[in-house]
């Protein structure tokens, strides 16, 4: 009986032995903490929102050509266009992504092309039709985007961000109080803004209307 014993307080010893080795080569799932809504990507996107009415102000100060205030608005723009860049790769790099940054970010970037572009021809410095074009291009985007973000989400290309990218440098010659060989040069980079602006629109028109008739992705 006590050979039996000793056998079988053996066997169960095993078997616990190999349940913990079980539990323990089990990988555990570690539940992804939520993204605080005050983090470093969203305090950048408040702040870029914050600079477009103290740009404007600084736009139009003193009849809105002089030299001082021309630079000011220069410099405000430019640090909110840096800071366009910043939050987006901080968000994803440290995966700060959240639902109010999925929001504010492309309200706080047209707030700020919009009011320079619509203060610059205000002021007589830029022809309103590439305003109009611009304005009216980023308003269809935003629709289009709308009017199928239940069949899936079209995602901002190399093309959208060259884009802005142009936008923000020929938007950023104009403020200053240039003339000559470098008003021209923001002019011409302006006018490719407006070329970009529109091709990166229509492409945005097909891929709209791939997800609209297309089949239906599923995630």
């Amino acid at each position: 009986m006590s050979v039996q014993s000793d056998d079988m307080d053996s066997a169960w010893v095993d078997t616990g032995r190999a349940r913990a080795n079980l539990v323990s080569a089990t990988p555990r799932t570690v539940e992804p903490s939520a993204v605080p809504l005050m983090n470093i990507a969203n305090i950048l996107t408040v702040l870029r929102i914050l600079i477009v009415p103290l740009f404007l102000l600084a736009l139009f100060a003193a009849g809105g050509h002089d030299t001082g205030w021309r630079i000011a608005a220069t410099v405000l723009f430019g640090v909110a266009a840096v800071t366009d860049r910043i939050d987006g790769q901080l968000a994803r790099k440290y995966g700060l992504v959240t639902d109010f940054g999925k929001l504010a970010d492309p309200i706080a970037d047209k707030a700020l092309i919009g009011s320079a572009l619509i203060g610059l021809s205000a002021l007589g410095d830029l022809a309103w039709w590439i305003t109009l074009v611009i304005c009216a291009r980023e308003i269809g985007v935003t629709l289009l985007r709308l009017a199928v973000v239940r069949r899936g989400v079209i995602p901002a290309g190399r093309g959208g961000k060259l884009k802005t990218l142009v936008q923000s440098l020929a938007i950023g010659v104009m403020l200053l109080p240039l003339s000559g060989a470098f008003q021209s040069a923001g002019l011409l980079l302006m006018y490719v803004a407006v070329a970009l602006t529109v091709i990166t629109g229509l492409d945005y028109v097909v891929q709209a209307a791939r997800l609209r008739f297309g089949p239906v992705r599923r995630s």
